[in-house]
């Protein structure tokens, strides 16, 4: 046992540093690379749901070229018009993007903003403007790293060396790093053109498409807590430059006297002396609430001056924080669009407009038109990509972009198991992790409930029972194959205040029995009835502070969707160990425990060290391998503070150990999950990262073989198979086959060659591809029928490393000549025995290193359904 500490104090003492500042994508290095490089991650979708589109670049020359700047999802490349796009923005600090530009004389000259400028309560930020000069296959931060909000980047048509960019600044709290920034240099140096003041930042910056040195830009004050979102204020504004942004005018000839909130800009590309303005204001009366009731707030206005004076035409302005998208048609000038929730279309110059009635997502936050031919409309929204060709009548898909948003996923028992998901905007859902085609498609995928989707949880010795939730605690127990589905909210009690639910309320069902299930809202709920009969086992476990929970009361447009819904039960954890010991987290940042089923509770948040009052507490994680070990995540971007923090106790609370020491600031934590099977294998989650530790906690490295720079939202790993599922916000789901970390303990480490057990193998029967779906049908890769074999070697030995298969006689079924690296190896059998699918059975798997050989088994499990 000594030799195997040893040999794991070696490993630990080679992992990549990650201290200071966070650095890009970078290979893991020594002994990590041993252990992790041969790990595959597999993106499973789904495309069917898209993700938030914040922007479009247009290549206007040849219009099938354009870029797709997703929220969460990095940036997006086609070339035929989407019916192929690839991932070409994914491995930066940060994917999270708010604007894309792309030079019209160049389309490899490609810019993009991080940070969604959206300011909405799940918004991603970023650090910076980044330049691309090879269509995005490489990129350079070109700096702005404290801007965190980018909503607008603007190419100058006479020089693509200068550059303005529109930059809102932190969401979460002030910094002076936002306004207008200009550079002449293609970036390398930066002047900041445009100051308001530490909270007001650009919402709109246009230019002139005629006068390239007449800028408008609208300024936008908002503030947003975890509890409430400030919308505009005195300092909101328009702003004039005719001189290139060397100074700037303040325009409020026809506005309203304010406060103003956000505006939204767009000249008309034939005639640059129309402009239309999207105004958020607070209307005086009744008769200026006109137009449609989608929280409206202010209006649409017209200038005929090329902006020096306004004119009010009528009440539209969809919920303007989240939208403030009008767009004038480049060729018709009686036509105007207005994104909102829906598309809202004016053919008299803004004086009355109609909602077309689409075939396209809610909430739409870009729109291009085509100057040569405007019948050709593309809009970005919640859903993804549509693109029109008959002047937004009828809309086509774009479906094969992964930028879907999960909040939480779960998993089934079934052979091979689905995967379940809410996801931001669309709902909660099921898909396959195998099909007999191949792989899985968006086709594949099933919806099991609207709204914004959240947690799901499936029923482990029932497939078919599963409960799911979306905004304000509105949980179902449903029924997959009769279709039914029963609420199982609590009702308030006559004489008991109302329960408060988080944006995001968690359920789950009890590791030790399927029928009880827990809800958290201001109070933890328990039913033992599948979810009915919900009963508070605790008193409320929150702050219970008033002045947080009145959102919208600051904001020129007040707004209560839920989404600000504070001092709330965030995450529950049951021990796997002992039925009743209970842990809680609450977004106000409050940690209990409870040994008694909930008769008692304990609140041990003042034994965290160093820990800010307040702090989101984003994931509690009882241990399955110590009965007082829990592990907790904190998440303090709500609070301006952007620090990991990761605790241990060992003693139900009473002290707590700090695992982030060796953590980068920037990357605020979400999620932690303890190996199934290795009690030393960590899993962490985070803004801009999955990161995994073999030593419970001591070192992290950040895991990067083909997984992008995206926000890990949820972790699980699934009991049977061992497989990582995992729930990331704008890349959708992946899985990996985590086996060999779940056995490779301090132990195995130590030995000259350990063989881990393989996954099961599915015998799925006859594959029925379908090869004739043309090229724009996304396709997950399947990895069964087969299973991937890993094997340890603590030196590189000298000869041929040989993997063998063995049926239960013993007979070689199958050879495999397998890598022969030191650390971990593996190699892939397809599942096949003498040229057809292996019998479900036992067999015997045979690495031969050396002329010593060293065994272990694997099954071949019949799928379901056949």
């Amino acid at each position: 046992m000594k030799r195997a500490l040893l040999s794991f104090a070696i490993l630990a003492s080679l992992v990549v540093s990650s201290n200071a500042q966070f650095e890009g994508q970078s290979r893991q290095t020594g002994a990590w690379a041993n252990v992790l490089g041969a790990l595959r991650p597999r993106s499973l979708g789904p495309t069917n749901m898209g993700g938030r589109i914040m922007d479009l670049a247009v290549y206007g020359p040849r219009p099938q070229i354009f870029y797709i700047a997703t929220a969460s999802g990095g940036l997006w490349k086609t070339e035929n018009a989407g019916t192929t796009v690839k991932p070409v923005f994914q491995n930066e600090t940060s994917i999270s993007l708010g604007a894309a530009a792309v030079s019209q004389k160049d389309p490899n000259l490609v810019w993009v903003g991080s940070g969604e400028g959206s300011s909405r309560n799940s918004t991603a930020w970023g650090d910076g403007v980044y330049k691309s000069t090879d269509g995005g296959a490489t990129w350079k931060n070109m700096g702005l790293r404290e801007t965190m909000h980018i909503t607008r980047i603007v190419i100058d048509p006479r020089d693509d060396n200068t550059i303005y960019v529109g930059a809102l600044g932190r969401l979460w709290g002030p910094n002076p790093e936002r306004g207008v920034f200009k550079s002449t240099d293609g970036g390398k140096t930066w002047d900041h053109v445009l100051k308001v003041d530490d909270t007001t930042g650009v919402a709109e910056l246009i230019q002139n498409p005629k006068k390239p040195n007449e800028l408008l830009c609208a300024m936008w004050t908002r503030v947003r807590k975890a509890y409430d979102f400030t919308s505009g204020g005195p300092n909101s504004a328009l702003y004039k430059s005719t001189d290139a942004g060397k100074t700037w005018s303040k325009i409020t000839k026809g506005l309203p006297e304010g406060p103003l909130g956000r505006i939204g800009l767009s000249y008309h590309l034939a005639d640059p002396t129309h402009v239309v303005a999207t105004v958020e204001y607070k209307p005086k009366d009744a008769s200026e609430r006109q137009g449609a009731s989608q929280m409206n707030g202010g209006g649409t206005y017209i200038s005929t001056d090329g902006g020096g004076s306004w004119q009010r035409q009528t009440g539209l302005n969809p919920r303007p924080f989240y939208f403030s998208q009008p767009h004038w048609d480049p060729v018709d000038k009686n036509r105007i669009y207005v994104l909102g929730v829906s598309i809202h279309v004016s053919d008299d110059m803004g004086k009355t407009f109609r909602a077309l009635n689409a075939a396209v997502h809610a909430d739409n936050h870009a729109i291009w038109v085509d100057p040569r031919d405007n019948h050709t409309v593309y809009i970005g929204c919640d859903g993804g990509v549509y693109v029109s060709r008959d002047r937004a009548v009828k809309w086509q898909h774009i479906n094969n972009i992964v930028a879907s948003q999960f909040y939480a996923v779960a998993f089934d028992m079934r052979k091979p198991y689905w995967v379940y998901g809410g996801l931001q905007d669309n709902g909660s859902w099921g898909y396959p992790t195998q099909t007999i085609r191949g792989g899985s498609s968006w086709f594949d995928a099933y919806n099991i409930g609207g709204g914004d989707g959240f947690h799901v949880q499936v029923d482990p010795n029932d497939w078919t029972t599963l409960y799911s939730e979306s905004q304000g605690g509105a949980a179902s127990r449903q029924d997959q194959k009769g279709g039914g589905g029963v609420s199982i909210r609590p009702r308030v009690v006559q004489g008991e205040p109302a329960n408060r639910w988080n944006w995001s309320t968690p359920i789950l069902i009890s590791p030790h029995n399927s029928s009880t299930v827990y809800l958290g809202g201001n109070r933890l709920f328990k039913s033992v009835k599948r979810g009915e009969g919900m009963k508070a086992i605790s008193p409320d476990l929150t702050t219970n502070d008033p002045e947080k929970n009145r959102a919208g009361r600051n904001s020129v447009t007040p707004e209560d969707t839920g989404a600000e819904r504070h001092c709330t039960i965030i995450t529950i954890s049951e021990s796997p160990n002992r039925p009743g010991l209970l842990w809680v987290g609450t977004d106000d940042g409050l940690v209990w425990v409870s040994k008694d089923d909930g008769a008692n509770w304990e609140n041990v948040t003042a034994n965290f060290p160093d820990l800010p009052k307040n702090t989101w507490c984003s994931r509690v994680a009882a241990s399955k391998f110590v009965e007082g070990r829990c592990y907790v995540t904190f998440d303090g971007h709500r609070n301006n503070d952007f620090k990991p923090y990761v605790y241990v106790t060992e003693d139900f609370g009473k002290t707590w150990a700090k695992l982030h020491s060796s953590l980068p600031d920037f990357d605020s934590t979400y999620v932690i999950k303890e190996g199934l099977v290795n009690q030393d294998l960590l899993i962490l989650g985070s803004e801009c990262s999955m990161r995994f530790s073999l030593d419970r906690g001591k070192t992290w490295v950040r895991f990067v073989n083909d997984f992008p720079t995206v926000a890990v939202h949820d972790l699980q790993i699934h009991p049977r198979d061992q497989d990582l599922v995992i729930g990331t916000h704008g890349r959708g789901i992946w899985t990996m086959d985590i086996s060999s970390l779940e056995q490779l303990n301090a132990e195995n480490l130590g030995k000259d060659v350990f063989v881990c057990k393989p996954q099961p193998v599915y015998n799925m029967g006859r594959m029925a591809g379908t090869p004739w779906d043309g090229d724009s049908v996304f396709l997950s890769s399947n990895t069964q029928p087969g299973t991937s074999i890993y094997y340890w070697l603590k030196a590189k030995p000298t000869g041929e490393v040989k993997v063998s298969v063995q049926d239960a006689a013993g007979v070689q079924i199958t050879e495999l000549t397998g890598t022969a690296n030191e650390g971990l190896n593996s190699v892939r059998w397809n599942g096949r025995a003498r040229n057809r699918i292996a019998d479900p059975g036992d067999y015997r798997v045979v690495v031969t290193v050396g002329g010593k050989e060293y065994t272990t088994s694997i099954k071949v499990d019949k799928a379901d359904g056949l």
